[in-house]
């Protein structure tokens, strides 16, 4: 029956007749350029979702509420599970069915079908590694009945929505994309949701761009200089996440209370250096000082591989270390509260609408029947909650960063590949892509026993070059060497079946019982409870290798380097109320590689975000005073810069004779090394910082690395001519997405030149000779010169008055649509984006707003929402989203969250009944057909 709809609150109505007014102006531009006569208010109103009155709903055994706050955020009350995964289904797509169907035709390679042929190349990537074929076995055989009973409820739901209504009713990119695409959505299916865990596990799959780009070095850099730029972690001075604790040697478990295990052996986890390299894989390869010149053909076939990999972080945000998150939690005996404080803030691309989705699912009687009393923040697309808190607990989620992929070089021969000295025959399926517009087009998928063969796809993949870096041991390299992808996220698991587990975990067995089943992606999981109690565990699927560090492509043919089966949950490490009284996971060591047995990665963050947190909870804690709520939310606004701290020391000695130069540089003078938005000072480090690394390391680097389009005159790789020879020089232009480009400024760099710092005369601060400035052969000549370039850079960009400059003006923020707000036409682009927003933080900051300094200053990963909780008194926790919860351009609740976001404000996050109900403005009842319950 039709929605009996209501009148819209008061307080809403004056924004509602603005944003009308804003409809009006731009239908009136659209008209301008031929489309009046289809856009009109209603079309782009038409998708807009209702929230008042009554709804019949097939398959509902009850009366489900849907109540909303003035920022459109869903509290649903329901009586059974199936009725309340029926009704988040519902809602979802009420608010973001395009953000959903978009992501399920990503996960299943068939954006083509949607948006033609600019897709071809992603669809034929994402079906070589197969995330839905996975997706769908993952069902099949891993998931529990229960599981499986959730999953449909949901998907039932969304379909119910979707049963009747038009492209216009679903979205305003439905009705732009009719313009040249007759596309229907298909119904959802329970496989829908869990493919898209695939595409997070993608998002967060560790060190699989490091790989790539230890391997291009080789090219230009001998094994030292790559040693240089992977320096060892600094244990010493940036504390891992767990500091205590062993695998008990009679239980054969990790124990908090044992004594270290030590390294398994002389290895890679033995010495602790991170990205330091082995004798495995870069031996086996001929390591990484071979000739320079030498690996060009390999080079060649993983700069492919790279540009490839580009096209799917396009989707989902940028790769790269600064992908991570914060999050920590304070025992009660040190908050205001007397009990636990938990802090969240995971970094990725930002997106519009935003990747998160709040919501509460609220049974009104827990019991067998309806067992879930849960808020926080939701997938749109999946059921369930997967960060926040019940009743009972809280938790928080990081990017635990363990290295889950391995690329082999395969020795192929027609359809066979080589491994222990026997040919064994390549695994083959066909895939045909669905192209609007187009013909379809059909795709071999190739697999060996590692995995699929993603050098298929790109034809400058399909041969290794003359020269890849082999050791004589190697079989001959004839018409060269395949890649393949070996990935835990490629074998069906049971993380669905851990984010329902984790909705009702009571207390820490149960909320580490869940997260046994967490195998894909590997995250940092924080804990607190009503009781006091706080703890962490490392959760998922973490490779053994017998051979091989994972740091460079491993020899395929050669069975040492095969996994050896996954570290065991139970010797996983924890902590639990450690004595400390706080835990905090900002993408740094879990634990020092001297203490553990085994290696979950040599590709950590740094810890320079994480050990900023930990000083500031001990400043705070260890001179008497207590951690509050707000203390929280301060502490994620940090802005403070630790590589000003070191940097800006050495800049104020330099002498600078040119009186602009000089004007610039007293912006330093008195710093406080904080990155706020109207800091001239954080805008001229920052273009300073850039320059250093541009000149000291980006210049050096092999094209592959350097952004595209940027060009230098640089010495071939195989040229012996000495660096200030300028005839043999040539044109060389890089090739990396701008925010994915080398060197990108986060805290391996930190660690990068801070061990270079001291010594003067290093060779990393010789530059040559250019046609406008001389050559450096010192630090201090380097960081002059870089001084220089920055000054004249924030000229062009900020004007000639430095007293006027601001890091802010530098340093925006656009949300973009994520698929016709950067591809779409320039009058949609205008419609469906927004912004800029000027901002503080910075990359490696605890404020994360993240930038690329090879590529720019605009911001490219972002803190994608914040929380703090309150537990044991959830109503006085406090919660924000990047953008709101509508995914509909000009909906009261497209961004209204933003520009809070941006400011560091938090919101009221209502979690009990009588708070929901206060804060209640719209009530919507879903009821089965003729009003009935089962």
């Amino acid at each position: 029956m039709p929605a009996n709809t209501t009148a819209s609150s008061p307080k809403k109505k004056k924004g509602r007749r603005a944003r009308l007014l804003v409809l009006v102006l731009v239908l009136a531009l659209v008209a301008g350029v031929g489309y009046g006569a289809y856009w009109s208010v209603s079309t782009v109103r038409a998708s807009f979702p209702t929230t008042n009155g009554t709804i019949e709903l097939a398959g509902l055994g009850g009366q489900v509420e849907v109540k909303r706050d003035d920022y459109g955020i869903p509290q649903i009350y329901a009586d059974s599970d199936e009725d309340l995964f029926r009704a988040q289904g519902f809602v979802h797509a009420q608010d973001r069915f395009w953000e959903m169907d978009v992501r399920r035709h990503m996960t299943a390679g068939r954006l083509s079908e949607m948006f033609g042929s600019g897709q071809v190349e992603t669809d034929a990537f994402l079906r070589t590694l197969g995330w839905r074929r996975v997706a769908q076995q993952e069902y099949d055989t891993k998931l529990s009945p229960e599981t499986k009973k959730h999953l449909q409820a949901y998907a039932d739901g969304v379909n119910a929505y979707l049963k009747g209504r038009s492209a216009e009713e679903l979205s305003v990119e439905y009705a732009a994309l009719a313009f040249t695409n007759d596309y229907k959505p298909e119904p959802w299916t329970p496989v829908d949701s869990v493919a898209w865990l695939k595409a997070m596990a993608w998002d967060l799959r560790g060190n699989m761009q490091e790989e790539i780009d230890r391997s291009l070095l080789t090219s230009r850099l001998s094994e030292k200089q790559i040693r240089d730029l992977y320096p060892p972690y600094p244990y010493e001075r940036n504390e891992p996440i767990v500091r205590r604790g062993g695998i008990d040697p009679a239980t054969g478990k990790y124990d908090p209370a044992a004594k270290p295990s030590g390294p398994a052996g002389d290895g890679p986890a033995g010495d602790g250096a991170a990205g330091s390299g082995s004798a495995g894989s870069g031996e086996a390869l001929g390591g990484a000082g071979s000739a320079a010149g030498a690996g060009q053909g390999l080079n060649a076939q993983l700069g492919a591989l790279s540009d490839t990999l580009d096209a799917i972080p396009a989707l989902l945000g940028p790769s790269g270390n600064g992908i991570g998150s914060n999050s920590w939690v304070v025992s009660g005996d040190y908050t205001t509260t007397g009990k636990p404080l938990l802090a969240n803030d995971p970094h990725l691309a930002p997106q519009l609408p935003s990747l998160w989705y709040q919501m509460g699912l609220h049974c009104r009687t827990v019991s067998d029947r309806c067992s879930f009393d849960v808020a926080g923040y939701t997938f749109s697309g999946m059921p369930g909650v997967i960060i926040g808190h019940n009743q009972d607990i809280a938790w928080g989620f990081t990017n635990l960063g363990a290295d889950v992929t391995d690329l082999y070089l395969e020795k192929l021969s027609g359809d066979h590949y080589l491994v222990g000295g026997r040919e064994k025959k390549l695994t083959t399926r066909k895939e045909v892509i669905k192209v609007a517009g187009g013909s379809d087009k059909t795709i071999t998928v190739r697999s060996t026993e590692h995995g699929p063969l993603v050098s298929d796809r790109s034809d400058e993949l399909e041969k290794v070059g003359e020269r890849a870096p082999v050791s004589n041991a190697a079989p001959d390299r004839g018409t060269g060497y395949a890649v393949s992808l070996q990935w835990t996220a490629l074998e069906p698991g049971t993380s669905m079946n851990a984010v329902f587990a984790l909705n009702r975990a009571k207390d820490f067995p149960s909320f580490r019982r869940a997260a046994r089943d967490f195998e894909v992606p590997s995250q940092n999981l924080v804990y607190a409870d009503t009781k006091g109690n706080i703890g962490y565990q490392a959760p998922g699927k973490i490779p053994l290798r017998a051979e091989g560090d994972g740091t460079t492509p491993a020899p395929g043919w050669d069975p040492k380097y095969k996994w050896d089966g996954y570290i065991a949950f139970d010797e996983l490490p924890y902590e639990y109320n450690p004595e400390r009284g706080y835990i905090v996971t900002a993408n740094q060591a879990v634990v020092d590689a001297k203490k553990y047995p085994y290696l979950i990665t040599e590709d950590y963050g740094y810890g320079a975000r994480s050990q900023r947190i930990n000083d500031l909870i001990e400043s705070k804690i260890r001179g008497g005073g207590k951690v509050s709520t707000e203390d929280m939310r301060t502490m994620q606004m940090d802005n403070s810069s630790e590589i000003a701290k070191l940097l800006t020391p050495y800049l104020l000695k330099i002498d600078v004779s040119d009186p602009y130069v000089r004007e610039a540089q007293k912006l330093l003078e008195g710093w406080d090394y904080t990155q706020e938005p109207d800091s001239g000072a954080a805008a001229y480090f920052n273009a300073v910082w850039r320059n250093v690394l541009k000149l000291a390391f980006g210049n050096k680097l092999p094209k592959e690395l350097r952004v595209e389009g940027e060009c230098l005159n640089v010495l071939p790789a195989d040229s012996t001519a000495p660096d200030d020879d300028l005839t043999e020089r040539v044109r060389e232009c890089g090739q990396r997405d701008s925010e994915s480009a080398q060197p990108d400024g986060g805290d391996r760099w930190y660690e990068v030149v801070r061990r270079l710092l001291k010594d003067e005369d290093n060779e990393w601060w010789r530059t040559p000779e250019t046609r406008t400035d001389e050559a450096t052969d010192t630090r201090d000549g380097l960081l002059g010169r870089a001084m220089e370039d920055a000054r004249w850079e924030l000229t062009a960009e900020l004007g000639k008055d430095a007293s006027s400059w601001s890091w802010g003006r530098l340093h925006q923020l656009t949300l973009k649509n994520q698929t016709l707000g950067t591809e779409g036409p320039g009058f949609l682009q205008f419609m469906l984006n927004r912004g800029p927003w000027n901002l503080g933080g910075g990359e490696a900051a605890v404020n994360a707003t993240g930038w690329n300094a090879a590529g720019g200053y605009g911001v490219v990963w972002v803190p994608s929402m914040r929380m703090v909780v309150t537990v044991g008194e959830w109503d006085k926790s406090r919660w924000i989203n990047l953008t709101g919860a509508s995914g509909h351009a000009y909906s009261a609740h497209y961004t209204d969250q933003t520009d809070k976001w941006a400011e560091g404000e938090l919101l009221d996050w209502v979690y009990g009944a009588q708070a929901v109900d206060a804060a209640t403005v719209d009530t919507l009842k879903l009821v089965p057909p003729g009003g009935q319950a089962r």
